[in-house]
């Protein structure tokens, strides 16, 4: 295998965790295990096909974990791993750090509509 080589450490954060959706997902998993529709529900911008996708390189990474129930119709949950439990703290500190914009945005004039504050 090739030496992977990072010019800082974050760079390897955000190749597990970057893009639009991943953090999103996290930060959704963070409060609770999730079945596939209840995150498309909780995301709906985001398609079936790139929820999918995410959520798989997300598993294969090690960060989420994948429990299929053997029952009809099948069910499927996600959840955190312990390993990506660790990145709760980073997580919530991005939540936080979105909802101070906003707020910091709104008291600049700008109508902005948050339904969810981060409560953990």
């Amino acid at each position: 295998m090739p030496t992977k080589t990072y010019h800082i450490g974050v760079e390897a954060t955000m190749e597990i965790i970057g893009g639009k959706w991943k953090s999103i997902i996290l930060c959704h998993l963070r409060h609770q295990t999730m079945r596939t529709s209840e995150l498309a529900r909780a995301i709906p911008q985001i398609s079936q096909k790139m929820l999918t996708q995410q959520l798989r390189e997300l598993e294969n990474a090690d960060i989420v974990a994948r429990h299929v129930y053997k029952q009809v119709p099948p069910k499927v949950e996600y959840s955190l791993t312990d390993y990506g439990e660790s990145l709760s703290g980073i997580l919530h500190e991005l939540c936080v750090w979105g909802e101070d914009n906003i707020d910091r945005r709104e008291a600049a004039g700008e109508e902005i509509t948050l339904l969810s504050r981060d409560d953990v």
